[in-house]
Parts: structure tokens; C-alpha cells; sequence
């Protein structure tokens, strides 16, 4: 990148990637883990070690979902990845995947708080990665999996989903689709459009592209036609199939619709791009139906650019960039989604969740703040405290409904500690700033360098 930043003690330039290389350095880690107790006495050290803690583990022997009571494991999950595909750098195995990893989870506490322990796993068969996933379940209140390449993604999110009585989570394909689902409602309903009615194009069937359109049909769309590098899906088609693509083409492109992008788009409603950069072109939009949607989200640089699509006539364009409105950006969704399940001791993450997510992100944009450039909250400009709230308890209240919560919770009073815990995690954040960038201890004690 060509941006340049000053720096503060001395008077010269550096470079934003020489900025990001001496804070990482610096810092030698993004998250720490701290007591939530003093040991200052030697009864403090006999409660909270032994003889005490003893009889804790005594009672959880007898009844092991007390551990949710008493350990930190209801406010704890794993981040889990390979390596095999990372952002947009694609398969750099677990120790390059670890700075990824490490962000994923400083989000989850800021956003949610929520306890994310980073593992990223030397290994890449999903038996193994399946088995190292279950080996955690004592520990852990949930999963989220992340940047695993496909399909062999989807066959360890369905094998631990079935074989875990925690939530399973997969970002890409979970967590992206609430995110687009919720931008989609807001942007049909600028247009007064429904759903159900529209013609939808997506491009891409890797994760997102699988999570989207399964999440789009739950919610009620009808009209769906996906396209890969090899073309449109179809039932039938031989080429550069999987099981997973064979079970989308029951579900969508109903008319048989053959041929490439550009067959798919033809007369389009909705193009929602989770594929690669400059896979759209100004004639692909202008041959869609007249103010089109247009998503392109394919990161870190879009199928098209904003300016782009937008003089090729789309009315409503996102992208999943932050220097651009609309920014379609699963932030919004993971760390509430996680919030909401862990609050009720949910065992899974299912799509009546999910459904009741997107409704509560779409919600948080009234009618008439809704516009063309203004479909869902930007996290900068937001209250995502409120916002968060809102969602978590949306999710809170269908596990609840759906039979898969532990527990029950007033969700009045949910809202509220949601809402307040994130203000006390603002606090400690500014405190920390004030020491400087670094350990809570380390600022005390020393900063290092």
C-alpha cells in the first residue's frame, strides 16, 4: 500500500505495512488472558486453588452441565482454522493463519464479549480436525470455524454440528449470509420489492456462496441461480461438481438456465458477488433489470468497484471494503450471534438463529433513515452496543423458542448487562490506550518494546 502515516516521535514517514509489522511486533500478541480475582491471602489462594477448588470439581463430577455455572466455559469458545484459506491470501497454513486468528478474537471480546481462544491446527484432514474440535467440548461453550478451505468445511461444520451439544459456527458461511440477508431485506425494501419475488444471482459456491444461498431460501426466496468458474449450476452438471453444489442445484436455478455470468444475470433483480476481484463489468449490470442490486463483496478487492457499478446503473451497490457506504461486513454479526447462544447455554446454531439475526441487524436502520447508500450500520458510525444487544437477544429468544437453549433468560434484563458489560469493556480499553499499546500489565509494569 502506498498510504503514508507520520510518526509521532520521530520525523519521518513510514509506510501503513511498516506501521502494522512494529505495532504486531511490538505487541507480540493482540489478546492476554487476566484473572477475574485477586489472590492476596492465603484464604484467597485456598478458595480459588486448593483445598477449595475441590469441592467444585466435585460437584461438576456429579453433574457436568454445572460447568456452565461454574468455570468459564459458558463465556469461552475455540476459533479454529487450518490455514487453507485465509482472507485474501489463501492457503498459508496455520502459523501465518495465527495473526488472523488473533484479530478474530480481539473482535469477539470487543464486539461481544466473549472469551475466543485462537487454535490454529497443524493438521488438514477433516478426521482430524474433527476430532481435535470434539476433544475440546469440556472446555468450551462453542466453535467457531474459520478459513478452512472447501468443501472441506462444510463436511467438518456438519460433522461437529451433529456430534457436539455446543454451537458450531462457521464465519464464512454462517456469518457472511446474516450480514448479506440483512443488507438484502433493507436494500428490497428501499426499492419495495419482496423477496420472494426477485431474481437473484449469486457468484461464487465456496463457503459464502453456499451459506448465502441456503440462508436466502429459508427466508423465502424462490429465485436463485448460482454460477461458479465453470458456469451456472444446474441440476445435472458434471463438471467441478460436489456434494454440496449437487444439493444447492435441487434448490435453485428452476428454469435450467445453461451458460456462463452473464446467461445468469440477464434481467437480474439482485448480483451478489462472493467470488474475486473484477469478476463483474459495467456490461453485466447494464443488462440486469432496471436499478439493480448489486453486491460485490469479494475481498480485499471487489468483483467490481463501487463508482463503477454505480455509473453502470445499479441503484444500490455494496461491497465489503470500509471506504465505501454499504459496507457489508460480518463484524456486525459474529460476536452477537456468539453473545445471544452463549447466554442461553444454546447447543446449537440453527437457522431459525440465523433468520432471527438478520431480522434484528436489518431492524436496526429505521424506515426513514433507510437509502440507497444506507442499507446496514457501519460499526464505526454505530451504537454497537445497541446493536449488538439487539441481536444477540433476537438470537437468545429463538434458541429459547426452538428447544436448543440450556436456559431460560428475561430478556429485558439480557439487554441491559448485554448493553452495559460492552461499556465496561470501552472502559478498560481507554485505560489501557492511556499506558499505551500493550499488555494491561506490561502498562503498569513496563511497556515492552
Amino acid at each position: 500500500m502506498k498510504l503514508k502515516i507520520r510518526r509521532n516521535s520521530l520525523n519521518e514517514q513510514e509506510t501503513f505495512e511498516q506501521k502494522v509489522m512494529r505495532k504486531h511486533r511490538k505487541l507480540r500478541g493482540k489478546i492476554e488472558i487476566i484473572g477475574r480475582t485477586r489472590i492476596k491471602t492465603t484464604e484467597d489462594l485456598a478458595t480459588f486453588y486448593t483445598p477449595g477448588v475441590a469441592y467444585v470439581s466435585s460437584a461438576i463430577r456429579e453433574n457436568k452441565e454445572l460447568s456452565y455455572e461454574y468455570t468459564g466455559r459458558g463465556n469461552r469458545i475455540a476459533i479454529i482454522s487450518d490455514g487453507t484459506r485465509i482472507l485474501g491470501l489463501g492457503n498459508i497454513g496455520p502459523y501465518a493463519g495465527m495473526p488472523v486468528m488473533e484479530s478474530k478474537a480481539l473482535l469477539f471480546k470487543k464486539f461481544g464479549n466473549v472469551d475466543a481462544i485462537p487454535l490454529v491446527l497443524n493438521c488438514r484432514s477433516a478426521d482430524d480436525i474433527v476430532a481435535v474440535a470434539k476433544a475440546l467440548e469440556p472446555a468450551i461453550g462453542g466453535i467457531n470455524i474459520e478459513d478452512i478451505e472447501a468443501p472441506k468445511c462444510f463436511e467438518i461444520v456438519d460433522r461437529l454440528h451433529e456430534k457436539l451439544d455446543i454451537p458450531v459456527f462457521h464465519d464464512d458461511r454462517h456469518g457472511t449470509s446474516v450480514a448479506i440477508l440483512a443488507a438484502l431485506k433493507n436494500a428490497l425494501k428501499y426499492q419495495r420489492k419482496q423477496l420472494r419475488k426477485v431474481k437473484i444471482v449469486i457468484n461464487g459456491i465456496g463457503a459464502a456462496g453456499v451459506g448465502t444461498a441456503q440462508l436466502l431460501i429459508a427466508a423465502g426466496a424462490t429465485d436463485i441461480t448460482m454460477c461458479d468458474r465453470t458456469g451456472i449450476l444446474y441440476k445435472g452438471r458434471k463438471e467441478n461438481m460436489n456434494d454440496v453444489k449437487a444439493a444447492l442445484a435441487e434448490h435453485t436455478n428452476k428454469s435450467m438456465i445453461k451458460g456462463q455470468l452473464q446467461d445468469a444475470a440477464r434481467d437480474a433483480d439482485v448480483l451478489i458477488g462472493l467470488s474475486t476481484a473484477g469478476a463483474f463489468n459495467a456490461r453485466l449490470i447494464k443488462s440486469m433489470k432496471s436499478k439493480p442490486v448489486v453486491f460485490a463483496l469479494a475481498n480485499p478487492e471487489p468483483e467490481i468497484r463501487y463508482h463503477l457499478a454505480k455509473e453502470a446503473g445499479a441503484e444500490i451497490v455494496a461491497t465489503g471494503a470500509s471506504n465505501t457506504t454499504n459496507q457489508v461486513n460480518n463484524l456486525l454479526v459474529f460476536p452477537a450471534i456468539f453473545r445471544g447462544a452463549l447466554d442461553v447455554g444454546a447447543k446449537k446454531i440453527n437457522t431459525a438463529m440465523q433468520l432471527a439475526a438478520s431480522d434484528a441487524l436489518a431492524r436496526s436502520i429505521s424506515e426513514k433513515r433507510l437509502s440507497a447508500d444506507f442499507i446496514i450500520p457501519n460499526f464505526v458510525n454505530s451504537n454497537m452496543a445497541e446493536i449488538t444487544a439487539d441481536v444477540a437477544c433476537a438470537v437468545a429468544k429463538a434458541a429459547m423458542q426452538t428447544g436448543v437453549s440450556r436456559t431460560k433468560v428475561d430478556l429485558k434484563h439480557m439487554r441491559k448487562n448485554v448493553r452495559s458489560m460492552l461499556k465496561r469493556y470501552s472502559k478498560i480499553e481507554r485505560m489501557v490506550a492511556r499506558m499505551g499499546d500493550g499488555s494491561l500489565f506490561s502498562g503498569i509494569f513496563g511497556r515492552r518494546e
